[in-house]
């Protein structure tokens, strides 16, 4: 994987990039939508590929370890082949998912035992085999196996749990190092900086992460219960140290808003389940402000889901038909809400990447934040 820096915006940190990797180029900043079971909830790879304008998804190695299995993905030769997505794939290494499962799962120095949400049944994950797995699973970016410290952490326990994270990551280095990928192309191991909110404890995790001199770097552990401002301020204090010729991924983050405070301050690659869950319970991003479709308001709006046809569901179907789909439950309506905010999603980042090349980020960023704060 190689990574092109572009265009620098003149008044912050935002910038453009070009990331090429052996199934295909992604243009940066990016938006990747999640597809954590193998498949984005509710929509088609010809619609993610073809309408969407998707360059990169992702799949979870914690939910496709345990289905289907790492044996069918390897008989079928990888994740690519299985969910028929030709273009690259990123595996989350499925540390915040341990996290998630605080009442069944144990930390120790070996990796982290949990019982799985399926069945009970028992595993252990190590940096040794999370690695193991994200070759079988074939992603062309793999992450780093890590502790999602909770945000609202003390700073004994965000220290002690860095610790963990730092001791994990030269283990998977050294195991990632030591093997070979399955299928016939090259995969990247991203390092992941943690450190919760505390400015010291982030500095550290940044410098350690630095020095591992990785095709590319993640930002971790924002966005799980911590004021907003402090998350912006722990992305400035990161990017002030991560390498400016490698990409930074802030994991799970976030809304529209979000993406254009990351962007400015200089991250590159995002993900968050936010579009398609929040589209499935009736809440639609446009380049106004959020609807709920639920509304009553929308019941005899006629007018075409959004007018600056960010996909071909915006002009096809109205705000009333949508607003009926998702009232009576039909599954339609998950499919078209979920295709629209992705597209915004995918939109919002392309318009921010016209706009550090057009030397005009900083004005537009501060318009949309208005326009994007509005409930219609």
């Amino acid at each position: 994987m190689t990574f092109e820096l572009q265009y620098n915006d003149i008044q912050s940190n935002a910038r453009a990039g070009l990331i090429t990797t052996e199934h295909g180029v992604i243009e940066t900043p990016i938006f990747m939508p999640v597809g954590t079971q193998g498949s984005v909830k509710a929509v088609h790879m010809t619609e993610l590929q073809e309408d969407i304008h998707a360059e990169i998804i992702l799949g979870n190695t914690y939910h496709l370890y345990l289905r289907p299995g790492i044996q069918i993905l390897e008989q079928v030769g990888g994740l690519h082949k299985f969910n028929s997505w030709n273009k690259p794939i990123l595996t989350d290494s499925g540390g915040f998912q341990v996290f998630s499962l605080s009442e069944n799962r144990k930390l120790r120095e070996e990796g982290a035992e949990f019982r799985s949400h399926i069945d009970g049944s028992k595993h252990l994950f190590t940096p040794e085999n999370v690695m193991d797995i994200q070759r079988s699973i074939g992603a062309d970016i793999v992450m780093a196996f890590d502790e999602c410290c909770p945000g609202d952490a003390d700073y004994d326990y965000a220290k002690k749990s860095l610790g963990l994270t730092e001791r994990w990551l030269d283990r998977c280095f050294k195991q990632f190092n030591s093997t070979e990928p399955k299928y016939g192309y090259k995969q990247s191991l991203f390092p992941i900086v943690q450190g919760c909110v505390y400015p010291d404890l982030r500095k550290k995790a940044a410098e350690f992460v630095a020095e591992k001199n990785a095709d590319g770097n993640a930002i971790g552990g924002l966005a799980v219960g911590e004021p907003t401002e402090k998350m912006y301020e722990m992305i400035e204090v990161v990017n002030a140290i991560l390498p400016k010729d490698k990409p930074r991924y802030l994991m799970g983050v976030g809304t529209p808003i979000n993406l254009l405070e990351a962007i400015e301050r200089g991250v590159d690659m995002f993900d968050c389940i936010m579009p398609t869950r929040n589209g499935r319970n009736g809440q639609l991003f446009t380049r106004f402000g959020t609807i709920n479709i639920r509304n009553k308001k929308w019941e005899n709006d006629f007018s075409p889901i959004d007018s600056d046809a960010h996909s071909f569901v915006d002009t096809l179907y109205s705000k009333a038909y949508l607003h009926h789909l998702i009232k009576v439950e039909e599954i339609l309506g998950l499919q078209i809400a979920s295709i629209h905010n992705l597209a915004f999603y995918l939109w919002l980042v392309k318009e921010a990447r016209r706009q550090i090349i057009g030397s005009n980020f900083t004005s537009w960023k501060k318009s949309m934040v208005d326009q994007l704060s509005n409930r219609l």
